[in-house]
């Protein structure tokens, strides 16, 4: 990935109003791959104490856009056409992790496969707690 198309995805992330409020930061940013990691805040868990669906779901949404995005050379603007997230176990942890991969990039339409984890302090290893399948399709 260019300088400059690593500079336009970190723009846009830094922009965001809601990636602001949700305290969001762009772990990594390469060509076809995104990872995110969004701290645990109240707001955003159930009663229990894990992660809300859709928190996970917003986070899926948003890494699997800007690595439909990463996957184009030009500037581009992607929206999502159909989003499944399979939720494998309860996210109770200290932050969320996405790692979204383009498994198909065409020149309208990719598919993005998004792992999500939950990170624990103090511990070693992060829990796989969802997996995605993200259809986005390209508009300019």
């Amino acid at each position: 990935m260019t300088p400059e198309k690593t500079k336009l995805i970190t723009d846009s992330f830094n922009r965001s109003e809601t990636l602001k409020f949700y305290r969001a930061e762009l772990l990594e940013v390469e060509t076809d791959f995104i990872s995110i990691k969004i701290p645990k805040m109240e707001m955003m868990t159930r009663k229990a104490g894990m992660f809300n669906g859709a928190m996970i779901a917003s986070l899926v949404d948003v890494s699997s856009g800007y690595a439909a995005v990463s996957h184009y050379k030009e500037d581009c603007y992607v929206v999502t056409v159909e989003l499944k997230v399979n939720y494998l176990r309860p996210a109770m942890g200290d932050a969320l992790i996405s790692k979204s991969y383009v498994i198909k990039g065409g020149t309208k339409i990719s598919v993005i496969r998004t792992e999500i984890y939950v990170q624990n302090e103090g511990l070693d290893s992060d829990s796989h707690v969802a997996t995605s399948l993200v259809t986005m399709m390209k508009i300019k």
